[in-house]
């Protein structure tokens, strides 16, 4: 298995987070996404990220895997930590580079976004990590129920986003394959003009697309085959239920949620 994206990667461990309702998972990480943008302190910000390295121990996913396969993002993260800090020209100078002032406010803020652009992709990527595909797909679909009553597919959406997480990991081992044998065969992705690059990456992306066709097209015959037609009078084979570990979960994220509304106050 390749670890340079772990987004759309389960791993099979016996943790309480795996033991979790999928629901409760996907409603914590939704409500969770939304306060990170409310915290505006230090000891806010320590809270959350608190609670998402906490999440990431007790799922018992190894931490360095984690944070290897978070390698993609991390120039994302720097980038922006950069651009704030050279853009922002408020507050206090604290230091100059070659003439260039960097001011304490372009700190503040791009500290504050970048740990919020890690926070917010940990806390996401552990759902994939420590739930399947099928558990995302069902609880995605009783979440969106209510929609039904309005004809809204909701079953074939829920499908349709659990296909797509499931093959992030299988498109990018299949990138990485077909860029070696290209490699191998005498082309070149990472010197060169821009334009020689940019030319360059045609090999890589033809033989991809017609492999993500074909794996589509094999995917369609193998669910027709099977009969599948949609949602309509389909059972599930695990009835989702909540427990008390749900529940503790739920007054430990609502206790998290008033103490950091008390720190904003």
């Amino acid at each position: 298995m390749s670890s340079s994206l772990i987004i759309g990667q389960y791993i099979p461990t016996d943790s309480v987070i795996h033991r979790l309702d999928p629901r409760s998972k996907i409603a914590i990480i939704f409500f969770y996404v939304v306060i990170v943008f409310f915290a505006n302190s230090v000891m806010s910000y320590g809270v959350l990220a608190l609670f998402a390295i906490g999440s990431a121990l007790l799922s018992r996913v190894p931490f360095r895997y984690i944070m290897k396969g978070l390698k993609p993002v991390w120039f994302l993260i720097v980038f922006t930590f950069l651009l704030h800090l050279f853009v922002t020209r408020e507050g206090d100078v604290v230091y100059s580079i070659f003439g260039w002032d960097i001011y304490r406010e372009g700190l503040v803020q791009g500290g504050a976004i970048s740990l919020r652009f890690f926070l917010l992709i940990l806390v996401t990527s552990l759902l994939t990590l420590t739930t399947t595909p099928i558990e995302i797909t069902d609880a995605i679909e009783e979440l969106l129920g209510p929609l039904k009553k309005v004809k809204f597919p909701v079953h074939e959406l829920a499908l349709m986003m659990s296909i797509s997480l499931r093959f992030i990991p299988t498109l990018m081992q299949e990138t990485e394959k077909i860029s070696k044998a290209q490699a191998s065969r005498g082309v070149d992705f990472r010197t060169g003009a821009l334009k020689d690059r940019v030319k360059a990456i045609v090999p890589l992306l033809v033989p991809l697309f017609v492999s993500a066709f074909k794996r589509a097209e094999e995917l369609a015959m193998a669910m027709e085959a099977r009969g599948y037609q949609g949602g309509e009078g389909r059972t599930k084979l695990r009835e989702l239920r909540i427990s008390k570990l749900d529940i503790s979960l739920y007054v430990l994220f609502a206790l998290l949620v008033i103490a950091l509304f008390m720190m904003r106050s």
